[in-house]
């Protein structure tokens, strides 16, 4: 398995291409946005496997502004808040248009043969499938988490911001995660 250090962020076409490919999947809809939560909201695998729809959803139907998990969710067993952006409100709005709410307490994603819900294992499995899919190389289940950090970092968020979150303990954690790439360079320099 690969280290993180090696999980490459991807670019914007790459990115593009992924979400096309995952059009022509079997669930296409809850394949997109399990992704999405990753490269939109920054979460684990495990956590996305984990979320129920009331973590997303407030009991009036209106998409919740951010997801507070429980030590049980998350990897570092403890509470952690994620938010939820624009685009990734859209694209809940999006899937329960589609999909139609079970129960609150009901996981939000569910594999096709029924089972209450992915595991963390399965999911990561699943990801990786989507990435071999689209044919992009050396990709995981993490590399959306990876986009995420990337990308607003070359957009000048600082590195405690980002380690937030990321709901990452040490700046030197979150450093890892950030791909430098040409363009980040030369905006820089571009500043003098």
């Amino acid at each position: 398995m690969a280290s993180q250090n090696t999980i490459p962020s991807i670019e914007e076409n790459q990115f593009n291409q992924l979400l096309s490919y995952l059009k022509t999947t079997k669930y296409s809809k809850r394949n997109r946005l399990m992704v999405l939560f990753s490269f939109y909201g920054g979460l684990r695998v495990g956590e996305i496997a984990s979320l129920k729809v009331d973590d997303v959803l407030n009991n009036d139907g209106s998409i919740k502004s951010e997801i507070k998990l429980k030590p049980n969710q998350t990897k570092a067993n403890r509470n952690i808040t994620y938010l939820i952006n624009s685009k990734l409100t859209m694209e809940l709005e999006n899937y329960f248009h589609h999909y139609p709410i079970y129960k609150m307490d009901d996981f939000l994603f569910k594999p096709k043969s029924n089972k209450q819900r992915f595991t963390n294992n399965s999911l990561t499995h699943r990801f990786k499938e989507f990435y071999i899919g689209a044919s992009l190389s050396n990709c995981s289940s993490h590399t959306g988490r990876r986009t995420f950090i990337t990308k607003l970092a070359s957009k000048g968020v600082g590195i405690k911001v980002l380690m937030k979150l990321a709901n990452h303990t040490h700046i030197t954690t979150t450093n890892r995660y950030i791909d430098v790439s040409d363009d980040m360079k030369r905006n820089a320099v571009e500043l003098l």
